[in-house]
């Protein structure tokens, strides 16, 4: 004989809201005069601050909108840009719980909704529901960023697609349970496309996304590479070895040999062949 229970999990932060505010200008260093609310101390489930990491404006003003305001944020651009990284940093310095989940074809609608389980627990056999991480993630004070949303099947698709309205409740079918958002949910997503599924040739195995779920999507930003001064900035910061004058002209030149890799990379112009430097 077995009995059914749904099996709790650990909770994302001690606090159950943010109990403090900081200033965008001082905090990420944008022009703005935004305040955004933040959590005082951290978790095991806030990402680490990476000291050295530079804040695009546009893209961190995004981003903080989708904490600040409860705005559903997808960051879209191409690969190797830090969209999923520049999410992640905005999390760390709020303090603000943030849980990765990559869409590939192997995620279901188990995974991220659960499924029953046979446990044992008092030595009988229990079956258990055991929450997936949407579900989990949707009571607490979490932000949840969708990585490579448009490389989602289209059935679990849908299974976000009511989360997506910023009151969206979650419907547990097999639990008879309806679950509400917690005011400090918050739900983000990353894509190389905007829905419209591999237009380039680059990003085989995107899906084209229903234009009813792309239109619950409140804010959509691009984050492609970065200006070649910004990015030597940035590698800079994360080499300090190299931060002498020998060193800048270094780093200059493997950014100057980036963008030419990508500009052989772009839609329509083929890459230099090997051959040709013979």
């Amino acid at each position: 004989m077995t009995s059914t229970q749904t099996v709790s999990t650990q909770g994302a932060h001690s606090l159950n809201a943010p109990d403090i505010t900081v200033s965008a200008r001082a905090l990420f260093g944008i022009d703005t005069d935004l305040e955004v609310p933040a959590f005082s101390t951290g978790s095991a489930y806030v990402p680490d601050i990476d000291p050295s990491y530079k804040f695009d404006p546009d893209t961190t003003l995004a981003i903080l909108a989708g904490f600040a305001f409860n705005r559903r944020v997808m960051i879209q651009g191409y690969h190797g840009t830090g969209k999923s990284t520049h999410i992640e940093q905005v999390a760390a310095r709020l303090n603000w719980p943030c849980i990765r989940v990559n869409l590939d074809s192997h995620i279901s609608r188990i995974d991220l909704i659960g499924k029953d389980a046979i446990v044992l627990q008092d030595g009988k056999q229990v079956t258990a529901f055991r929450e997936g991480i949407l579900p989990w993630a949707l009571q607490s004070p979490v932000a949840i960023v969708f990585d490579e949303y448009d490389a989602g099947r289209p059935d679990v698709m849908f299974v976000i697609q009511r989360v997506l309205e910023v009151e969206g409740k979650l419907t547990l079918l097999d639990q008879n349970k309806v679950i509400r958002p917690h005011p400090f949910f918050r739900l983000f997503a990353t894509a190389n496309t905007i829905g419209l599924g591999d237009t380039t040739g680059l990003y085989h195995g995107t899906q084209q996304i229903n234009q009813g779920q792309m239109d619950r999507w409140s804010i959509v930003a691009t984050l492609n590479y970065l200006s070649a001064e910004t990015e030597t900035s940035i590698v800079l910061a994360k080499l300090p070895d190299y931060q002498t004058e020998a060193g800048k002209k270094t780093v200059e030149a493997m950014v100057a040999l980036a963008d030419l890799t990508r500009a052989a990379l772009s839609p329509g112009i083929f890459p230099p062949s090997c051959r040709r430097a013979r």
